[in-house]
């Protein structure tokens, strides 16, 4: 299909049956509709967060946000990379999404300026996390640490990474099939989840647990 055709009624029942769409490049105005063999998820209950990443955190080297810049973090997610799946229509049709509180952002600032980020789709207490990206070191990193500190304080089950990557394999990502893949999405889509855009609370206990896990470990 073209990415015109690209609606968040039509992205809300894609990701329902576990295929996400992408684009071969940012000029290219076709979607594929992928769906692995081999999916990744990240297990919340067993996220890792490298102890130098976790003084990072801990000191409170970001401003960290949720969904205030939404358009301009998917937007510096496509401009980031030089081969992109990101194309314009794409970034239109998950801002739709957006508004219809489906889709968030996890944001890092420093000094005013956004410097780190990552989105993702919201559905149930499923969370798709679709891309991040990073113009200081450590940015995109404390903001997937902050995502998954509010996926916990929100009630969430899956977080799916799609794929599995060298870099998120330190976070313990992991690769399941797809048939078990369904059957995490099938039951996760069945339970209530709120995402958390606020820092504290819930947040903040689920921050202290991560750091309170990797002292016991280290």
């Amino acid at each position: 299909m073209t990415a015109r055709g690209l609606t968040p009624e039509l992205l809300i029942r894609a990701y329902a049956a576990g295929v996400f769409p992408m684009a071969d490049r940012r000029d290219e105005a076709r979607l594929r509709w992928i769906d692995p063999p081999m999916r990744g998820i990240i297990p919340l209950e067993a996220f890792h967060v490298p102890r130098r990443l976790l003084r990072t955190v801990r000191h409170g080297d970001f401003d960290v946000r949720c969904d205030t810049a939404f358009d301009t973090v998917i937007r510096a997610c496509a401009d980031t990379r030089p081969e992109t799946w990101i194309n314009d229509d794409i970034i239109r049709a998950y801002g739709a999404l957006q508004a219809e509180d489906l889709a968030h952002s996890v944001e890092c600032w420093r000094d005013g300026e956004l410097v780190g980020g990552l989105y993702g789709v919201s559905l149930g207490a499923a969370f798709f996390g679709e891309s991040m990206f990073s113009l200081e070191t450590d940015a995109s990193k404390v903001a997937l640490v902050h995502l998954v500190a509010r996926l916990i304080a929100g009630q969430f089950t899956l977080l799916d990474v799609q794929f599995v990557t060298p870099h998120l394999e330190r976070f313990g990502a992991i690769e399941i099939p797809r048939v078990e893949y369904q059957a995490k999405l099938a039951d996760a889509l069945e339970r209530e989840a709120v995402f958390q855009r606020e820092g504290g609370g819930g947040v903040g206990a689920a921050l202290g647990a991560l750091r309170q896990s990797i002292t016991q470990t280290s």
